[in-house]
């Protein structure tokens, strides 16, 4: 057994002072105000690992020209067996530099320039190789909205308009969902030559709501396309970006349907119309709807090792530090099903654990110790 003592503890779900976490291998035991085996160290403050839930890091990698980036595959507007890990290079630097401010995992999707982009992955920085890397599945990439018309250089059918694209992939589903029902309302012997190839499989996967379409979505309107799609069909979806919204009645029919926001990246520069409306003000929206809120920095668009800092909108529209905290562990942990592992300090999770110097909302403050799974893995001044 093995312990850190905390003069404060985010938990993730409270904030305790002078108190202790125990662990022994990758797991912790307890977090009380007693010592329990050997203390490794003393800290201002600990908080859980933090979770970056929108993530290209590994996949743009740093130092590496553009023409290097794996972030979209070209061949096809809709892709279902495309896969960001197979794609993700564990020696970009980024990993590291995020490892060291705390930020331990990652959500990593293919980029927004299909329809259909393929599997995304959740993955500990910190792991030697990819296999390794992988932590587990989070749904199929989508996109809405102006990137997959402006791709119409590339290969395959290619939509030039928002109707186009959406119609793209209702075509699809629609083919897979009368596929199905020709499937369920056939006898045992015509069900024989009824089969689905790997993709109609995935699409299945889909129309059942087993797999979480993320859907890359910044404007109010593509938001509503998003989710005519969604009434018509029972699909499962998240919200990814939705930095053009201001205003919070799109955002109350999220809540209504109990669809979560991953927000972000808020330290981008607007490069482009559909994010003529974004403002750190629009946060305001965010919370007034009371939506389920996760945060990304959509890396590299902004860096990985950010992440922490963009929540300091959230404090100057009445958050506390805890919600803060919370937002980028346990909601975001929830939000891509990995919470029985990650993103609170308690009893049976992971032992991935930052120990900081001071306040970590205190720009002098950083990490002096980082535990990711019971093992230390950076220190400062290494």
């Amino acid at each position: 057994m093995q312990c850190l003592f905390g003069r404060v503890i985010y938990t993730g779900k409270e904030v305790l002072e002078d108190g202790y976490i125990a662990f022994a291998g990758r797991e912790i035991e307890s977090v009380s105000a007693t010592a329990q085996g050997e203390l490794l160290g003393s800290f201002e403050v600990l908080t859980p690992a933090f979770i970056d839930a929108h993530s290209h890091i590994g996949l743009i990698r740093s130092g590496e020209p553009e023409s290097e980036a794996e972030v979209n595959e070209q061949q096809d507007s809709l892709l279902t067996l495309t896969d960001a890990l197979d794609s993700l290079q564990m020696d970009d630097q980024a990993l590291q530099e995020a490892t060291e401010m705390g930020v331990l995992y990652s959500c990593i999707l293919p980029g927004s320039g299909n329809i259909l982009g393929g599997k995304a992955a959740v993955i500990r920085h910190f792991a030697s190789d990819s296999t390794r890397a992988f932590v587990g599945r989070a749904g199929l990439k989508a996109a809405f909205g102006y990137n997959p018309r402006s791709t119409q250089s590339w290969e395959g059918t290619r939509p030039s308009t928002r109707m186009g694209a959406v119609g793209l992939l209702r075509k699809k589903l629609l083919e897979v969902q009368d596929k199905q029902e020709r499937f369920a309302a056939a006898d045992e012997e015509k069900r024989q030559d009824i089969t689905f190839s790997a993709e109609e499989k995935v699409i299945c996967s889909i129309l059942d709501g087993t797999c979480v379409l993320r859907t890359h979505v910044h404007k109010v309107d593509d938001i509503a396309a998003l989710l005519r799609l969604k009434d018509e069909l029972g699909l499962k979806v998240t919200v990814e970006h939705a930095m053009d919204v201001n205003q919070s009645e799109i955002l109350s029919e999220l809540k209504k349907r109990e669809i979560p926001v991953v927000y972000g990246p808020m330290e981008a520069f607007a490069y482009k119309v559909e994010l003529k409306h974004e403002s750190w003000r629009n946060v305001s929206h965010l919370i007034q709807s009371g939506v389920e809120i996760g945060l990304m920095t959509d890396h590299p668009v902004t860096p990985a090792r950010q992440l922490l800092l963009q929540t300091r909108w959230f404090l100057r529209h009445g958050w506390s530090k805890q919600q803060a905290i919370e937002l980028v562990s346990r909601h975001n942990a929830s939000i891509l099903g990995v919470e029985a592992s990650l993103g609170t300090l308690e009893q049976g999770k992971w032992a991935s654990v930052v120990g900081w110097n001071g306040d970590p909302f205190d720009l002098g403050s950083f990490p002096t110790a980082v535990y990711g799974e019971g093992r230390l893995i950076a220190k400062a001044g290494d």
